[in-house]
């Protein structure tokens, strides 16, 4: 997670804990706060805001809807970074998948596992 990632995500939260009491109505999947949550988790906050912003405009009547994850620019390491289990067991795992579009550019794909860790 980037550093202020929270400042960004905070109110996003606090709109989603509030629509949940509403009817669903975004056209897209992931929703717009979902996707935006995830762009301010993943890029710049400048280009995580452009995004955002071009996302909720683009969700109404004018356009189709769909599948649309978040786009974000990656280098992946030259070197293996060796990952560290995580110390607790039978929690929800969030795993993010970047699935390549081009050299510098990825999907952003999430998935839950509630399956205990094994250390």
């Amino acid at each position: 997670m980037r550093s202020g990632t929270k400042f960004w995500t905070i109110p996003i939260k606090g709109y989603q804990y509030i629509s949940k009491m509403l009817p669903a109505n975004c056209r897209y999947y992931p929703t717009c706060s979902e996707y935006a949550k995830w762009q301010f988790e993943f890029n710049a906050p400048h280009r995580a805001l452009m995004a955002s912003t071009l996302r909720i405009l683009r969700c109404n009547q004018l356009f189709a809807g769909g599948i649309d994850y978040p786009l974000i620019g990656f280098t992946p390491p030259k070197i293996p970074v060796p990952l560290k289990p995580a110390p607790y067991t039978y929690k929800i795992n969030i795993h993010y998948w970047l699935v390549p579009k081009n050299k510098q550019h990825y999907y952003v794909v999430k998935q839950f596992s509630s399956r205990p860790n094994t250390v």
